[in-house]
């Protein structure tokens, strides 16, 4: 019988990132998957700036940004002309390292995190299906088939659920997962092409035909088209070709095809699960939350799940937090993924609705509204902002507490960079920290001291109090880099009731 930590079902993104972010942690973990290899091809694309961010942890962002394809800005198209750009780059300078859409296949990206899992000497068992479990105060039992067809049971003291909306994980669990399908059908295909849509940003057309996005791949020429099938067409669309989906969005956009690597298509759900997790088991990704791909947040969604719950289990399992930690995980991402499915949900319909005064609205009052919203810098911030998930907060949440300027407990640190010092650098590292702009009172700084906590106090500049800091106010940062406590000129006592109102050592 095999025994690990943490046993993982799926080895998507969400499964494969909360692997390596345990294993960096010294957490034992077995990942298991019922394919055979790893996938070839994939919808997922977008990798938003605060994946990035957070990806400096595992030193995976800049291998990311070699590969990818650094997407500029986003155009939107009504009756065969370009009606708006929204450029990135300008938009999201002052908040982030990373202002820009990047494109990193799915695929790809899978690949190159197991090749930093296999670093740990963790290799993902293939071809291995969870049959069921049975959970008590020890652990989990857990029942698996292997590739040989042979079963055995694997202990462990937590269960992660990583297994895709129609995970089994979530049925043993006995959770619902109420929502509902989408009417159209979805199609997405790997193409070489040729046209002003192909220059390297990302073009969506808004017209009265179906719902077509033009994303850029690396290399000359290539990329990825997502669109609906509607009518008669979409009652069989396992039979469907690239032939047969409905020209009209594409000539709008201009694209002329020259070749298709390959062609999908799938139906898209929005629903989200019940509860994220029961006892010893949890849900991450799409086991827990699915949604349209508006806006390219589904794989960072679940990303952002995984490094939510992988420090709150390495803190549980070595003994510094009490298990009462590990469900502040569902209250935190649950929130986030019922807001996620609304916001995508309207943006969804409101592209892809038939009717008179639906295609009215796209081709009419959209693009005269658009280029005056995008003309307001407050407009285009928030925009960016909000499709970056740079906005995702855990505000008012058992773990945040105080406020300090503009900031309250549950934020995000913002990014400042001056006098060549980068205030991000100190958060590469997964731990408990203080950061201070200002003065920092010497018992305070002792106090970390003795318990391991790294301070980082920088010199007090305008750029601080642009971005929202308090003089002299002290952060104290979560090891996924959330603001867990601002408080203006708090002393040693702050942080220690901090602490202990939660049962967390952060020695």
């Amino acid at each position: 019988m095999k025994r690990c930590e943490v046993l993982i079902i799926g080895a998507g993104p969400t499964g494969l990132v909360l692997a390596l972010w345990l294993s960096k942690l010294g957490v034992k973990v077995r990942i298991i998957d019922r394919t055979a290899s790893p996938g070839t091809t994939s919808r997922a694309l977008a990798v938003q700036a605060r994946t990035l961010e957070l990806y400096r942890q595992l030193d995976l962002t800049a291998a990311i940004l070699e590969h990818g394809h650094r997407v500029p800005a986003a155009n939107l198209w009504v009756k065969g002309q370009a009606a708006a750009r929204l450029p990135f780059s300008t938009i999201g300078a002052e908040f982030t390292p990373y202002p820009f859409l990047h494109i990193f296949p799915q695929d790809e990206h899978e690949q190159l995190l197991i090749e930093r899992l296999q670093a740990f000497g963790v290799e993902v068992e293939r071809e291995t299906e969870l049959l069921g479990f049975n959970q008590d105060a020890q652990g989990v039992s857990a029942q698996l088939r292997r590739a040989d067809g042979l079963e055995e049971h694997c202990e462990a003291n937590y269960l992660a659920g990583c297994d895709g909306a129609h995970s089994t994980v979530r049925k043993v669990l006995g959770i619902g997962f109420p929502g509902g399908t989408y009417q159209q059908v979805f199609y997405v295909a790997d193409v070489q092409a040729s046209g002003p849509a192909l220059n390297g940003e990302l073009h969506v057309d808004l017209d009265d035909a179906d719902f077509l996005a033009v994303f850029p791949l690396a290399g000359s020429g290539r990329a990825r088209l997502i669109g609906t099938v509607r009518d008669e067409r979409a009652e069989h669309p396992e039979q469907l070709r690239f032939e047969d989906v409905s020209q009209r969005a594409i000539e709008h956009l201009k694209v002329q095809v020259q070749q298709v690597n390959w062609f999908s298509t799938y139906r898209v759900h929005h629903r989200v699960a019940g509860h994220f997790s029961h006892r010893r088991g949890f849900l991450l990704g799409d086991a827990a939350h699915v949604h349209s791909p508006a806006g390219g947040q589904g794989m960072n969604t679940g990303i952002g799940d995984a490094i939510n719950l992988a420090w709150k289990l390495a803190s549980v399992l070595r003994g510094k937090a009490q298990a009462s930690l590990l469900a502040t995980y569902e209250i935190e991402r649950s929130a986030f993924a019922q807001r996620l499915v609304s916001t995508t949900d309207q943006v969804f319909n409101f592209v892809t609705a038939d009717g008179r005064l639906a295609a009215l609205l796209r081709t009419r009052l959209t693009p005269r509204l658009i280029p005056r919203l995008v003309a307001f810098k407050s407009a285009r911030e928030f925009l960016f902002r909000t499709v970056s998930q740079i906005t995702l907060n855990y505000r008012y949440m058992p773990l945040s507490t105080g406020n300090a300027g503009q900031l309250q407990g549950g934020d995000r640190l913002p990014w400042v960079a001056e006098g060549g010092r980068d205030n991000f650098s100190g958060l590469n590292r997964m731990c408990w920290q203080v950061q201070v702009y200002g003065a920092v009172s010497a018992s305070l700084v002792q106090w970390c001291s003795q318990r391991g906590i790294p301070v980082d106090v920088f010199i007090w500049s305008e750029a601080h109090e642009a971005a929202g800091l308090m003089r002299d106010a002290v952060y104290l940062i979560r090891p996924d880099s959330y603001i867990a406590l601002a408080w203006s000129n708090a002393g040693a006592e702050v942080l220690q009731t901090y602490f202990e109102e939660r049962g967390l050592n952060p020695s």
